[in-house]
């Protein structure tokens, strides 16, 4: 390890690594010094103990269950849309793998992972994580370009909105995300930190204080997720108002034609689609912008830009959100569409088939 290994803040690190029981003293206690703000702090370090096992209990399946749904092409939605979905759901299984089960989970239950600190593969596992976050917020960056495409430029839609070119699209993306993390192997060390922060690899000093890597890491959280919020936020605006414009105007042909109003295909389906992007844009954002917040003011604060003060309870909600925004997918699947709830209801029902014949 770097002979300069950081040392700074280990207290910080050993109280967020306290047992259930700990937090739950110092949540009741009656100490006058315990200001509102970290007793919320509390609030959010007991409910990890509770809700990161249940997500890893749930997430995983669920996309898998979601990943071989999709993959079956039998949900009514065209090969590049299910191939983007697809691709999403893959690389929200691979962060609750690499993120929650490798990362959270043992900070939380620390004492039953310290056998980690022993295993100098911190640097690579950081690499893989932010790795496939990224491809896990670009597929649906690339998604929400798909359906602008498809809906706003048709002369584009033949040619970019196939199979073939989110194949493409969803390979590039994930090369680049590797290329774009590789510095996380140079900054960070090998020895895991096991403590509740931004960073989960130990540090030497000098990268600690380092503007040239906090220049990097700060140029990281714009790309992943700042830059995809605003290419988002733009394309949904213009989708949203090239809908509403066409829509006006095939009502009045269509009731100058024909004299009244009948059911409109087309629109049914544009609507659709709208409803499955906008939801689960506007998921991604709303779970994703704490956690980017937070770890923008964090790196700046720890070079010594200290004019704004964030309550530490903002890191932990947002890693509650972050994580919870990779089990959350299928839920917006199954509300918004009927083919892919049918076939949902069919999977859960097999295993009880060969019960029923056998009763009835």
């Amino acid at each position: 390890m770097g002979q300069n290994l950081r040392t700074v803040d280990w207290n910080v690190t050993t109280m967020d690594s306290r047992s259930l029981s700990y937090w739950f003293v110092y949540l009741t206690a009656d100490y006058y010094w315990i200001t509102l703000d970290w007793r919320i702090y509390y609030v959010f370090r007991m409910l990890q103990f509770i809700c990161y096992p249940i997500l890893a209990i749930i997430g995983g399946p669920v996309n898998l269950l979601t990943i071989g749904i999709l993959s079956r092409g039998k949900c009514g939605l065209s090969k590049c849309v299910t191939r983007y979905l697809v691709a999403m759901s893959v690389a929200d299984l691979l962060v609750i793998i690499l993120d929650l089960i490798l990362r959270h989970i043992p900070i939380v239950y620390w004492e039953q992972f310290r056998f980690l600190w022993s295993i100098p593969v911190c640097n690579i596992h950081a690499v893989l994580l932010y790795t496939v976050t990224d491809c896990s917020v670009w597929f649906t960056v690339t998604f929400t370009i798909d359906r602008f495409v498809a809906i706003c430029c048709q002369k584009l839609k033949s040619k970019y909105c196939s199979e073939k070119t989110a194949g493409v699209v969803v390979g590039t993306v994930s090369v680049l995300s590797c290329l774009k993390n590789i510095f996380w192997y140079f900054m960070l060390t090998g020895q895991y930190w096991l403590g509740n922060n931004p960073w989960f690899c130990d540090v030497t000093e000098d990268v600690y204080v380092s503007r040239v890597w906090g220049t990097i890491e700060f140029l990281h959280n714009i790309l992943t997720p700042g830059l995809p919020f605003v290419v988002i936020l733009m394309l949904n605006a213009l989708t949203v108002r090239h809908i509403l414009v066409s829509s006006r105007v095939r009502r009045r042909l269509r009731a100058h034609s024909s004299g009244k109003c009948r059911r409109d295909p087309e629109m049914e389906s544009r609507r659709k689609s709208i409803i499955l992007l906008l939801v689960i844009s506007g998921n991604f954002i709303l779970l994703w912008v704490m956690l980017m917040a937070y770890s923008i003011w964090w790196r700046m604060w720890r070079l010594g830009y200290r004019s704004v003060y964030l309550a530490r309870f903002l890191q932990e909600l947002g890693f509650i959100l972050q994580l919870l925004s990779c089990c959350t997918n299928t839920a917006i699947y199954t509300v918004t569409q009927t083919q892919f709830r049918e076939q949902l209801k069919n999977v859960l029902k097999y295993p009880f088939t060969p019960i029923v014949k056998f009763i009835q």
